[in-house]
């Protein structure tokens, strides 16, 4: 098994909330320690606070993954005085990695509003505020017969062929002549110079992001045999992805809002919740943006939803939220603590696909600032 550094983490990260996701401002990324260091343990926390940091010196960790970065605004100073200097200190002086995936991971498939949606057992899921755009293309590489695995293997491997969320290494194969004449400046893996040529070949065809094409090429040219390979990159026009903040969707039938309330407490581990609006209503369009969802208010009145659940939510935009007739459950900030399973997740499967030697755990510390009595 192979120890791994920091870089080859971040990049496992990257494959499940890429970066080119987070919002404008969002400061992501490594916040703390030094990438190249290898990586024995790692624990996945909602945030880093000082009692975050001593659970992770106490259990040995290398690196701490976050979904709320710690160095929101700019530090002008370090004052060890301070709980945010005193953690600071802790974190080099033990040599800890701090990285965070923030809006990123909420916006991801299968991220942090998919698991609110997916937990609430939403149906039809569709995307309330679009961020990102993506246009799709197909790449055709044509490829001697006994090379095309090689081939196929750096297409899939490098972002090829996912189509939708539960299908991967999809591509088309079909078989044909080659033929080409190498000119006195060539240096032919087939073939010889100023001699027309004809290799049984084949074309392997797969759709991907149009973001990943210089990436695709690259790894292409390092494993195909030929000098100069034949690849081909078309635009598609019926085929793109848009993603964005929180997700809306059905429920099998409608309820009253009262009834779903319950159903929230029980789903996302609750014991109280504030509401907004009349709890008889009848609601069966549901809508929910884990954190923060203040500013998107109309957004997810002009989604249809019947029914509105976030955190955070301030005095007077609950005051418009009555005057939209949108009834709202603000569920706190801390529901988002679903990443850290939801991350384990998918480390635990991709470090075994890597053969990675890595401990793989959630911090156990209640971060909720909150209490109600």
């Amino acid at each position: 098994m192979k120890v791994a550094n920091g870089y080859e983490f971040v990049a496992m990260l990257e494959q499940i909330a890429p970066k080119k996701l987070a919002m404008e401002g969002d400061p992501i990324g490594l916040e703390v320690g030094d990438l190249s260091k290898k990586v024995r343990k790692i624990m996945f926390a909602l945030d880093v606070l000082e009692t975050v940091v001593d659970e992770a010196i106490e259990k040995n960790v290398d690196m701490i993954i976050a979904h709320h970065p710690l160095l929101f605004r700019p530090v002008s100073k370090i004052d060890m005085t301070t709980a945010h200097g005193r953690m600071l200190r802790k974190l080099i002086k033990h040599d800890i990695i701090v990285y965070a995936a923030h809006t990123n991971l909420d916006i991801a498939d299968g991220g942090v509003n998919d698991l609110l949606a997916e937990l609430l057992e939403l149906e039809n899921t569709e995307v309330i505020v679009p961020t990102y755009h993506e246009d799709y293309a197909k790449i055709a590489v044509y490829v001697p017969e006994e090379s095309h695995e090689a081939v196929r293997l750096a297409l899939a491997n490098n972002g090829a062929g996912e189509i939708g969320l539960g299908y991967e290494h999809c591509s088309f194969t079909v078989s044909g002549t080659g033929r080409f004449k190498p000119n006195k400046n060539a240096n032919p893996s087939i073939g010889k110079a100023l001699e027309l040529t004809e290799v049984k070949e084949v074309k392997i065809e797969a759709v991907f992001p149009f973001s990943k094409k210089d990436q695709l090429i690259k790894a292409v040219k390092l494993v195909h045999p030929y000098e100069e390979p034949a690849i081909d990159v078309y635009k598609l026009e019926n085929m793109s992805k848009t993603t964005g903040l929180g997700r809306v969707g059905q429920l099998k039938k409608e309820i009253t809002a009262d009834a779903f309330i319950d159903i929230v407490k029980n789903a996302l581990a609750l014991e109280y919740v504030r509401y907004i609006g009349d709890t008889s209503k009848t609601i069966q369009k549901v809508a929910v943006i884990g954190g923060d969802g203040n500013k998107f208010i109309y957004y997810v009145k002009h989604s249809g939803a019947d029914i509105f659940i976030t955190g955070d939510v301030y005095y007077h935009t609950a005051h418009d939220l009555l005057a939209l007739d949108l009834p709202t459950i603000d569920a706190g900030h801390n529901i988002e603590k679903i990443m850290k399973g939801y991350l384990k997740k998918c480390f635990v499967a991709r470090c075994k696909a890597l053969d990675y030697e890595v401990d793989l755990i959630v911090s156990e510390i209640n971060t909720d600032p909150f209490q109600f009595l």
